[in-house]
């Protein structure tokens, strides 16, 4: 009953959200859009085709897609429906396996369309859009090996298209408390660690670090172990890591997790010390930034975490962040942790192939960026679009990354990334050794097979 049900709300949803060419945000031709790029998707001749988007997008999300995909319609003729759902992950299989997919599907994260394609429910993109992406994009490379799967022959192609991407490398500060202790922006890893040192040297505390969140309490601290992976590794030991080729137990995994405990188990060097950084739910350890004098100084988090601000905080002026620095004495260049969503054609067609040309154009990255809640490592964008200086501070982060990697534990299985990792890195805060953990979690991955 349940498929039935989910089967007919899709069908139902088909009918709707369909993205006309009056929904245009911005004139063509006015403004320093690259319309020029917008031009010669009219090359497309789809009229009357129609494209159909299935993606996990509600709400203003939704509208911005559409707000996009608008002016694909517009130039191609093509009729083109986006359907967005918070129940993306499960519908799509079924969609997939009743032969009723849409021509494309937007992936919250790779995991599932790694699984698809091995089924034969993808199928590869077009031509020669991996080389594009490799000179396109910055850290190209990276986006390729992200959408890059076994298909059910086996062999490799690429079958995901990375489009809206989130960034986690980054760490919040107060301007005026830095200003006030004379303290400048860390540029290496090495500076940021005796930055943290000579906070504690002038009698304060460096760090707001929290891991609570309910059922979900540790993920806070993959992300930093994630981090200190790309700082301490090469790119191919994270992804050997996340694969489980190098186990939990290897000293490449151990050491990065003691990184993160470098920070995280010193009493000095947490607000509350060392044992409230599991107790300390993660919407609330930024607030010590705020206090007056201040709790701590320094917070690592993703880009969402202004959302928990005190009402009223201006980013950019009351608060502010700065790129996680990579190590100086490491050359692994400037890595940076995200995530994002990827473009992938589930039922192949003209239209569903010009779409992902267009996905190419930087007018279908600007029309987003000069909205809201969007990065893009489109190299060839205007990023002075940005309607948000946050967002294109944010976005240079992005355009500034040598190595893109998707956050590890969600690529690895749910019961390992979404468990055993978590509780694990709460029970190293609480005192258990790197050793001891990564054994656990390693058993815990043993066990699915």
């Amino acid at each position: 009953m349940k498929k039935m049900l989910l089967l007919s709300a899709a069908a139902a949803a088909l009918t709707m959200g369909t993205a006309f060419a009056a929904d245009l945000k911005f004139t063509p031709g006015e403004g320093d859009f690259n319309w020029e790029s917008y031009e010669a998707l009219k090359a497309l001749q789809l009229d009357g085709e129609e494209v159909t988007v299935f993606g996990p997008w509600l709400g203003p999300d939704q509208e911005f897609a559409e707000s996009v995909l608008a002016y694909f319609a517009e130039a191609t003729g093509a009729d083109v429906k986006y359907v967005g759902s918070d129940s993306f992950e499960q519908q799509i299989m079924i969609d997939a396996e009743a032969g009723s997919a849409p021509n494309i599907a937007v992936f919250p994260q790779p995991g599932l369309a790694a699984d698809m394609a091995r089924r034969g429910f993808l199928s590869p993109l077009p031509e020669g859009t991996g080389d594009w992406v490799r000179e396109n994009y910055a850290a190209g490379q990276s986006w390729v090996d992200l959408g890059t799967y076994a298909g059910q022959d086996g062999s490799d192609n690429l079958y995901g298209f990375f489009y809206k991407v989130d960034v986690k490398s980054l760490v919040w500060y107060i301007p005026e408390n830095f200003e006030d202790a004379g303290y400048e922006i860390p540029q290496s890893m090495e500076e940021l660690k005796a930055l943290t040192e000579q906070i504690v040297a002038d009698g304060d505390t460096p760090w707001c670090i929290g891991l609570g969140s309910g059922g979900a309490t540790g993920w806070p601290a993959t992300d930093w172990v994630e981090d200190m992976m790309l700082r301490t590794q090469t790119p191919d030991v994270y992804d050997k890591w996340v694969s489980n080729e190098v186990k939990f137990t290897d000293p490449a995994v151990i050491g990065a997790i003691e990184e993160f405990g470098w920070f995280a188990r010193n009493d000095a060097f947490v607000a509350g010390g060392a044992g409230a950084v599991a107790t300390t739910d993660f919407r609330d350890s930024p607030k010590g930034l705020f206090s007056s004098p201040p709790q701590c100084y320094m917070h690592h988090q993703a880009s969402f975490i202004p959302a928990f601000f005190p009402e009223g905080t201006q980013v950019g002026t009351d608060a502010d962040f700065f790129y996680m620095p990579a190590y100086e004495g490491k050359d692994l260049g400037k890595p940076v942790l995200g995530a994002g969503t990827l473009w992938a054609i589930t039922n192949d067609s003209p239209g569903a192939q010009a779409l992902i040309e267009f996905l190419k154009s930087p007018i279908a990255h600007e029309v987003w960026m000069a909205q809201k809640g969007f990065l893009t490592p489109h190299k060839g964008v205007n990023t002075a679009l940005f309607s948000d200086p946050t967002l294109k501070k944010m976005n240079d982060v992005l355009l500034g990354a040598t190595t893109f990697r998707f956050d590890g534990s969600d690529l690895m299985p749910g019961g390992v990334g979404a468990g055993s990792f978590w509780t694990g890195m709460v029970d190293y805060t609480g005192g258990r050794s790197a050793e001891d953990v990564a054994d656990s979690i390693q058993k815990s991955w043993d066990s699915l097979k």
